[in-house]
């Protein structure tokens, strides 16, 4: 029985150990679930609104201005007009900076120069100017006023060897460059032999005339047999072949059927108008069928005033 002490004792052990596993197991099962819980976890703050980027834009530099171009400036300088139109670019480049006033040193009044624009609405600046030089032409005289323009001069002069060399006939002259007094005779001489409104059909006022700038001819058709009539010449072989390829040489019929009220001239097939070869493929290219329209400005049907 000596041994029953120590048993009982180790009963007690056993026992209090068994407790104390219990003890622990319970308390590892109350902390399990809040280590195996997923932890809270904080919210993204928000993503601020994307603040408006500005647009970036760029400001293009200013196309070069014809009149800025010293090749334009030392062409006008010289009054040497197809090299002011080479300089531009050409004669559509040239026209379309007048036309939307990139070339201010560029003027349609100044009738030094194969673009002046005369017409009811457009008198010569002064009414009484006179070309700085004159030059005969080199074709047949019907009347003896022969002179043009220097350049306009040499290109009928070509123009009339083409015609010839076409077998349609050549060119003969009937009137070149008249003087602001000529002009005067001319005016009075149709208004008494038709009126005036007839006479304002047909014929300029002084200071107002194309053929006052030394641009203008009014020409007919010669063969060997002789020349005809200005009437007759729109009709004629070479008429047709001018009206088809005046251009070439720089000239255009400058009152055509169907533009008086335009052009305020009735038609007149025989009036050529030298503008230079550059400006004349232009027009020709274009379609244009008055000075006027080419240049975008506004119809002269009629005298103001």
């Amino acid at each position: 029985m000596a041994d029953a002490p120590r048993i009982s004792a180790l009963r007690w052990t056993v026992t209090i150990g068994l407790v104390a596993i219990v003890v622990a197991s319970a308390c590892a099962f109350a902390v399990l679930p809040r280590l195996v819980a997923p932890r809270h976890v904080a919210a993204a703050p928000a993503v601020a609104a994307a603040l408006p980027v500005p647009a970036l834009t760029s400001t293009p530099n200013p196309a070069p201005q014809p009149c800025d171009d010293p090749a334009v400036t030392a062409a006008l300088a010289a009054r040497d007009d197809e090299a002011v139109i080479t300089a531009v670019g050409g004669g559509a480049a040239f026209r379309d900076a007048v036309v939307s006033g990139d070339a201010p040193c560029i003027t349609l009044a100044d009738a030094n120069h194969v673009w002046v624009v005369v017409d009811k609405a457009r008198p010569l600046e002064p009414l009484s100017f006179a070309p700085a030089a004159l030059a005969k032409v080199g074709v047949r005289l019907v009347n003896g006023a022969g002179q043009l323009q220097p350049s306009a001069a040499a290109a009928l002069t070509t123009m009339s060897d083409a015609a010839a060399a076409a077998g349609v006939g050549s060119l003969g002259v009937v009137s070149g460059y008249r003087s602001y007094q000529t002009q005067v005779s001319t005016y009075a001489s149709n208004v008494a032999n038709g009126g005036k409104a007839a006479a304002d059909a047909t014929s300029a006022h002084p200071g107002y005339s194309e053929h006052q700038t030394g641009f203008a001819t009014d020409v007919v058709s010669c063969t060997s047999a002789g020349c005809g009539t200005m009437d007759g010449f729109g009709t004629s072989a070479a008429g047709k072949w001018v009206a088809e390829n005046g251009w070439r040489y720089g000239f255009i019929v400058r009152y055509e059927p169907g533009q008086t009220a335009v052009s305020g001239y009735d038609s007149e097939p025989w009036h050529l108008r030298y503008i230079g070869p550059q400006l004349a493929a232009a027009y020709h290219d274009g379609g244009f069928h008055t000075l006027e329209a080419f240049f975008g400005l506004p119809a002269a049907p009629n005298y103001l005033g």
